[in-house]
Formats: C-alpha cells, sequence, structure tokens
C-alpha cells in the first residue's frame, strides 16, 4: 500500500496544480461503471493481484470515488484536461492514468461538475486482523478548494441545469449573431439612435470580442469547448444576450431584415409608444453605398449645397402673382403717422362680413388683375410659414419627383402644414372618419401634462355654460380619453398618448373613429384638460379635428390653468354625414412670426404654387398654394428637402438621406422667399385685401 500512497499524493498534487487557476471544474458524459472497470483492467495482472475474494485495487472506497469525479475535467484555453492526465512516476499506476485520461478525453462535456460536500472519498482505514494486527488502507482521497462547493439552499440539479441553460443559450447567441450585426448595432449607438442603446454598449463590446474569438474556431468540438469555459465566467446579460429585446434585434438584422424595419420592431418592445428617433437610422456602410449610387446617377452637385430661394430664382412662368409696386410703396412715401399706425393690431372678428371666394376663383379671377395684395397675417397661422429652398447649383439634376430642384418646408419642418405626420411617426390612425389631433410645447414653452378627450352622445354628458371649466374630476358621460382609451360602441380609440413631462419633446396625442357604421348618431363634444400645471409653461396648446377630409384647426396662445377644461367644438353625426359648431374662440393678441407682427396686413411679394407643380405639372402629390410675404425671414434651420419629395431611385437609400437632409444645413439670407403656404387637403382660410381697379376685401377658403 505503500506504492498507492505516493501515488495518492502525486495525484492530489496533480489535481492542486491543475485546478488552482480554473473557477468552475466539468464533467463529461459517460458510464461511470465504465470507468471503474476500466481503472481495474488496465492494471498488469501482476501489479493487482487477487487478495483474499477480489484483486488488490477493488476497493469500494476507490470505486465510489472513480464515479463522484472521475470523470472530471478542466478547460484551459479551449483545451480538456483530465484529473488523470500526469506522470504517475510508477510503472504500475502510468498504464491505469493513461487509460483513464484517453477514455475520458474521447467522451464530451454534458455538465459542469457540482457538488456540496468539501472532502471526496475516503483518505484511509484500518482493519483489524484476528491476530490484533492492524492493516492501514489507503484510498483515493480529495479536499476540494472552497471554490467548488457549493453552499447555496439549491439543489445540485437545479444548479448544473442553470449551467446548462446559460451555455446552450450563449452558444445559441454565437450561431445566430453575426459580426455584422453587432458591429452595426455599436454604430447606431455611438451616433445615439437608437432608443436606450447607450445601456447595452458594454453588453454588445464584451459579446462582440467573445464572437470574434469563436468564429476563428473551426470544429464542432471547438466551438463546444469554447462556450462551456466562456459561459461559466460570463455575466448572464452577455451570455444570455440572445434572450433579450437587443438579442431579437441582432438576430433580425443577422437574418437580413432591413436594418430600419429591425430597429422599428425593437422600439415597439422596448420604447414609450411616443418614442421619436433623434436622428436617422444608417450605418456607414449604408453611407458609401448611398454616396456610390448619388456618383453613379449625377446628383453630387444637388447636395452641393441648399439655399433660401430668392425671387431671381424663379421663371415667370411659376409666378401667378408678383406685386411689383409693394417694394416701392412699403420702402417709403409713408409719414410718421402712417408708419406708426402699423404697430396697431386689428381684431380678426372686422373681417368676418367680408366676401368669400375660393383659392381657385381667386387664382382664375383676381389675381389677373390686382397690382397689390396684402394678407391679413393671424396667430392661427404660425403652422403655415413656409419657405422655399432653391439649389446652390442651379442647374443641378433634380433629386424630386418633379421637374425642378426647388424643395420647401413649413414651420417645424415638415412638408405639411399638419399634425398628421407626427401621428403617423408615432403608429396612431389618419385614415379614420373622424380624427381629434392635439400637440404642444413646440416653443419648448409648455411642460405640463395635457390630455384630449371626446365625450360620447347619449352617454350622460352633462354640458356646461361657455367653454372653460376649472374641476379635478372628470365631467360624467362616456368619453374616449386618458384612462379611457378604447369605447367599443363607437370604435373610438386614443392610439398615441404621451405621459411624461415632454422635456424638448413635441408631444402629440390622437383619438380616432375608423368606421363611421359603428358609431350613434347625435353630438360628440371634444375637450383639452390640463391635467397637471407645471410653473414653466409660458404657452397653450394646437388641435385639429378632421371629417370629410378637411380640417378645422384651433390654437390657444396662453397656458391653461391647472385642472382646465376647454370645449374645442362640438360634432353632430346625422343621417351619416358630419357637421361642426367651432366653440372655442379666436385668439386677437399680436404677436411676432417670422419677422412679422400678427394681427395685421402684411404686403404679398409673390403667390405661386410648390415646386410640384411648377410649368404645368399635375399630381405629383399634394399642391400647395404659397403667398411670399414682404419682410418675412424664417428663423429656424429648415431641412433643405425630405424623402418623400425623392427621386423612386433613390428610395433604396432613404434612411440616408434623412441623415443628409437633418445635417445640411440651409444658408441663411435676408433675401428669401418665406410666407404663408396653405395645402390643398387642409380646410382653411385667409382675409386678404386686394388693390386693382378697385380695393376689395376678401377671405380664401382653402
Amino acid at each position: 500500500m505503500s506504492e498507492f500512497k505516493t501515488f495518492k499524493g502525486i495525484f492530489q498534487k496533480n489535481f492542486k496544480e491543475l485546478t488552482k487557476d480554473a473557477s468552475h471544474l466539468f464533467e463529461v458524459e459517460l458510464n461511470l461503471d465504465d470507468l471503474w472497470t476500466l481503472y481495474l483492467d488496465s492494471f498488469l495482472p501482476e501489479d493487482n493481484p487477487i487478495f483474499r475474494e477480489r484483486r488488490e485495487y477493488d476497493c469500494s472506497c476507490c470505486r465510489q470515488f472513480i464515479r463522484n469525479i472521475g470523470n472530471v475535467v478542466v478547460i484551459k484555453d479551449n483545451q480538456v484536461k483530465t484529473i488523470w492526465d500526469f506522470d504517475a512516476e510508477s510503472t504500475t499506476f502510468q498504464p491505469v492514468v493513461n487509460a483513464l485520461d484517453t477514455f475520458v478525453k474521447s467522451h464530451v462535456i454534458s455538465d459542469v461538475f457540482v457538488t456540496k460536500f468539501k472532502k471526496i472519498g475516503t483518505d484511509k482505514n484500518f482493519e483489524q486482523l484476528a491476530n490484533d494486527e492492524v492493516i492501514e488502507w489507503q484510498h483515493f482521497y480529495l479536499e476540494l478548494p472552497d471554490k467548488f462547493v457549493d453552499k447555496t439552499n439549491r439543489s445540485e440539479g437545479e444548479i448544473r441545469g442553470g449551467f446548462r441553460s446559460t451555455k446552450d443559450v450563449f452558444k445559441g447567441s454565437l450561431d445566430k449573431i453575426n459580426e455584422d450585426s453587432l458591429l452595426t448595432i455599436l454604430e447606431l449607438i455611438a451616433s445615439n439612435t437608437l432608443y436606450k442603446g447607450e445601456e447595452w454598449k458594454f453588453a454588445l463590446t464584451e459579446f462582440l470580442k467573445y464572437k470574434k474569438e469563436y468564429d476563428k474556431l473551426e470544429t464542432t468540438e471547438e466551438k463546444e469547448l469554447y462556450t462551456w469555459e466562456q459561459s461559466v465566467n460570463i455575466s448572464d446579460v452577455v451570455a444570455k444576450i440572445k434572450n433579450h429585446s437587443i438579442g431579437t434585434l441582432l438576430e433580425n438584422i443577422s437574418e437580413g431584415m432591413n436594418l430600419d424595419t429591425a430597429v422599428t420592431k425593437y422600439e415597439k418592445i422596448v420604447a414609450p409608444e411616443n418614442y421619436k428617433r433623434p436622428k436617422a437610422i444608417y450605418t456607414q456602410k449604408m453611407l458609401e453605398e448611398a454616396k456610390k449610387t448619388i456618383q453613379d446617377l449625377g446628383y453630387m452637385d444637388s447636395l452641393s449645397g441648399r439655399r433660401f430661394a430668392r425671387i431671381d430664382d424663379i421663371s415667370v412662368n411659376n409666378i401667378l402673382f408678383v406685386n411689383k409696386d409693394s417694394a416701392k410703396r412699403i420702402s417709403g412715401g409713408l409719414d410718421v403717422f402712417e408708419e406708426m399706425s402699423k404697430g396697431i393690431p386689428l381684431n380678426p372678428k372686422k373681417f368676418s362680413k367680408v366676401t368669400e371666394i375660393t383659392i381657385d376663383d381667386f387664382i382664375a379671377n383676381v389675381l389677373p388683375t390686382a397690382r397689390e395684395i396684402e394678407v391679413f397675417l393671424e396667430n392661427k397661422h404660425s403652422s403655415n410659414m413656409v419657405s422655399l429652398i432653391a439649389p446652390e447649383i442651379k442647374d443641378s439634376k433634380t433629386m424630386f419627383k418633379w421637374d425642378n430642384n426647388f424643395s420647401w418646408a413649413y414651420s417645424g419642418n415638415i412638408t405639411d402644414s399638419s399634425m398628421k405626420e407626427r401621428v403617423r411617426e408615432l403608429g396612431g390612425r389618419v385614415d379614420g372618419v373622424l380624427r381629434f389631433t392635439h400637440t404642444w410645447n413646440y416653443d419648448g414653452q409648455n411642460q405640463s401634462l395635457m390630455d384630449l378627450h371626446v365625450f360620447m352622445p347619449n352617454s350622460g354628458y352633462k354640458k356646461t355654460e361657455g367653454t372653460v371649466e376649472i374641476h379635478d374630476n372628470y365631467p360624467s358621460g362616456r368619453r374616449v380619453g386618458w384612462n379611457k382609451r378604447n369605447d367599443i360602441s363607437s370604435g373610438g380609440i386614443q392610439d398615441v398618448d404621451f405621459v411624461e413631462a415632454p422635456g424638448k419633446n413635441i408631444p402629440v396625442e390622437n383619438i380616432t373613429f375608423p368606421n363611421i357604421d359603428k358609431m350613434p348618431e347625435g353630438v360628440y363634444t371634444f375637450k383639452i384638460h390640463n391635467w397637471n400645471l407645471r410653473q414653466t409653461t409660458r404657452s397653450g396648446f394646437k388641435a385639429e379635428i378632421e371629417f370629410n377630409n378637411t380640417i378645422y384647426s384651433f390654437e390657444c396662445d396662453r397656458p391653461l390653468k391647472h385642472k382646465e377644461w376647454i370645449t374645442l367644438a362640438e360634432v353632430t353625426l346625422k343621417d351619416g354625414k358630419f357637421t361642426i359648431k367651432e366653440i372655442f374662440p379666436s385668439t386677437t393678441s399680436s404677436k411676432e412670426i417670422w419677422n412679422l407682427k400678427t394681427n395685421q396686413f402684411v404686403p404679398v411679394s409673390v403667390v405661386m404654387y410648390s415646386p410640384n407643380y411648377w410649368n404645368l405639372q399635375q399630381g405629383i402629390g399634394n399642391r400647395h398654394f404659397i403667398f411670399m410675404l414682404k419682410d418675412c425671414i424664417n428663423p429656424e434651420s429648415p431641412n433643405p428637402f425630405f424623402n418623400e419629395f425623392l427621386n423612386q431611385e433613390l428610395n433604396q437609400h432613404r434612411k440616408v438621406f434623412e441623415a443628409l437632409a437633418s445635417k445640411m444645413a440651409v444658408e441663411d439670407s435676408e433675401l428669401q422667399l418665406s410666407g404663408l403656404g396653405f395645402s390643398s387637403t387642409k380646410r382653411s382660410e385667409l382675409t386678404v385685401k386686394v388693390k386693382g381697379n378697385t380695393e376689395r376685401m376678401l377671405k380664401i377658403k382653402f
């Protein structure tokens, strides 16, 4: 037994050296009885003779030891080391450990080794013979370092299962997520275009490191070993990256899904309903591909720069009216009293009885004989302010669907003066039969939390006198609005909501009724509620009610009080038709918009269609009627173009163009064509003073 004692000491020393840097031990999957049989059969006959009834090393203690830990291995630098891989320094035991080492290595790893016991095996025991002689028997024995002993209340099976699950998910992540997708997402995070992307930066950077190492491995066996070795030492977030929302995004991109579609799916999982990306989604690769397309198609000159358009940029064929005498008349000839009178605001109600005329009649029958035109600029026109944008290189190839390289941008950098685009961006519906939308904080001056509500007909709603109410409770009656977002009987639904302090956001909320056949007849009452006033609030809100392809606009330029309700309008449904009674009064206080005072007449320098209808073009998007105003100066940084303007051949690079538009500055100029724009699809009106052979006051209906 002295030889075995020496061998045991070498075995224990090797185990200590083998496991000193290991954080975990692993098990291979094999039949442990076969391992014990191999142990006995690997001795030469003369080295393991029969002792009494069994062979000398056929010991129940050693058998139990080998069954407990004989299949344990260490993985180091992607190589398997068994506990039998050492120099036994003995001709008796070397063939045995060699056989055990080879046998264990021929099997695959199945689990992490877990034990609740620090001591494995029996160190020694004693047998007293009949003649009182005592024999000392030596056995396999190890005292495990504390790091390998589990002291929790969880079962060994539960712990092994957890390790297996982590390893399997980690390997699945490494197999399914490609390196390009990781680099793409990290690029989006660096450019701040992925919602809460910064939270994933560390985990993705770590996972990318493992992915690069994993992809260098050639065989299935190597990859299996790698995932076992790494999975026990990395965080759950990194190991199970595939199971997180960011993992879904990575898999979708890896499988070839369009980047914008994949990011949109990710945002639907993690982002609030009214989230809008701060920047367009694009990567360096997309940028390079777009640049090549632009060069190949000859559009580089078109992107050399954009600026505010001037009057001499425009062909006379595309001007409906030019006020030739306006500049001379305004620049001089006014006495001091007439000059002072310009600062006195007028009341818009004064012009309620003027002659009404459609925009088509105005263009066909009034403009041809007009010498001078002035428009009455009202507060409600703030969202109608528009600028014409021209190319720096005049003859550059047009990027747009129409035959010229001019574009336009309304206040707030939109192509149409409407909240509908914001609703679409946030996933709301704008195609219903009746829509109610409102927005606030567009000037950064309203940090309050506001809501919109529609009270149903015949629902017990008690009408109040006037338009303003202040109370804590909601008015009685069935409604659609905050915390009552669906009305089954009418189909009404609030599909866009805003629940946080605005900060730098411009909130928008939307209620729509998709189907007129579901809506009960009667009066629908439209209200705005200032649910929580913030002390920083300095401005009001804007709202729209739309039906029958007509938009009714409302604007309140004062801050609402805490818990204040304002009734905007009542819409009546009868015999399948809507009619509206506008209740909220228009505001009359003067303010400055784009260097012009409101509630005053402003000279018109040019009247034109939007560029998509120049040169007798028809049907290329919505027609806009633009009144360029004297001394109107756009203080914003308008986009030089919008994706919906682009030629079909540039659509494949929409995200890059969206980013380019946000980065390309429009050259500022005081000699700019800016003024009022009105879409053919939106109900509006404009009071004008026209001088020709006579002077008359008209109210143009759009």
